[in-house]
């Protein structure tokens, strides 16, 4: 963990006049060249100085060794929701900045885990940057879209209109997630249903995301939720 963070501060640390004053960030994916695609895009953009490059399980230990500004977290993983939670429990100060990010009702639910702002996988290091300033003003960066999800959202916790819970799960979908349910395993499905286990864990994603959970585990009692409806 040392050496990787060492490697990640001499890679990434611009070296011009200036540059220690410049936002903070620090950049969390599980995945290797991805994390440090973004850090590098970063770096190179010079408005910010980019403190380190890390996957999920080192971030509590940069955080505590290294002050950061902002937290961009590749909202792609599947634990993604977790991961900003616990980040907003061990500071609220610091935004979170997710990016990656595959639709609208998984932008709705990062914000309901605390985001500050959003960029969708076809965005480029233009659209972060301008998201992370954004965070950095106190500011929430997001598409119309987003916007009129978050109204609505707010409406149905205030009792104002029918709450309209979750998106409807294709007959697929409904399959899988009733053998979650049941607490098959991803391989187990897939022998379950003939598919592959990579078949298998993209529709556990796309489940999670229109259920609007981050842990496979809340799957079943989100339906049970729907059926009692």
């Amino acid at each position: 963990m040392a050496l990787g963070r060492g490697t990640v501060l001499q890679m990434y640390d611009i070296r011009i006049a200036g540059a220690l004053e410049r936002p903070r960030i620090l950049v969390v994916s599980e995945v290797l060249l991805y994390r440090e695609g973004v850090a590098g895009g970063l770096a190179q953009a010079g408005r910010f100085r980019v403190v380190g490059a890390v996957g999920a399980s080192e971030v509590l230990a940069v955080l505590t060794a290294e002050p950061v500004d902002v937290i961009l977290l590749d909202a792609s993983e599947l634990d993604a929701l977790e991961i900003a939670r616990a980040l907003q429990a061990h500071d609220k100060a610091v935004p979170v900045v997710g990016f990656g990010i595959s639709c609208d009702a998984n932008s709705l639910a990062c914000a309901e885990a605390g985001l500050k702002g959003f960029v969708g996988r076809n965005g480029s290091i233009l659209d972060l940057t301008q998201a992370v300033e954004r965070a950095l003003a106190g500011e929430v960066l997001c598409s119309s879209r987003l916007a009129a999800l978050l109204c609505e959202r707010i409406a149905s916790l205030a009792g104002t209109r029918p709450s309209d819970d979750a998106s409807p799960l294709t007959r697929r979908e409904q399959e899988i997630a009733r053998l979650v349910a049941e607490g098959l395993s991803n391989k187990e499905i897939a022998i379950e249903l003939k598919i592959g286990p990579a078949t298998v864990k993209n529709h556990i994603h796309s489940i999670l995301e229109k259920l609007r959970v981050s842990r496979r585990s809340a799957i079943s009692t989100r339906l049970r939720r729907q059926e009692a409806y």
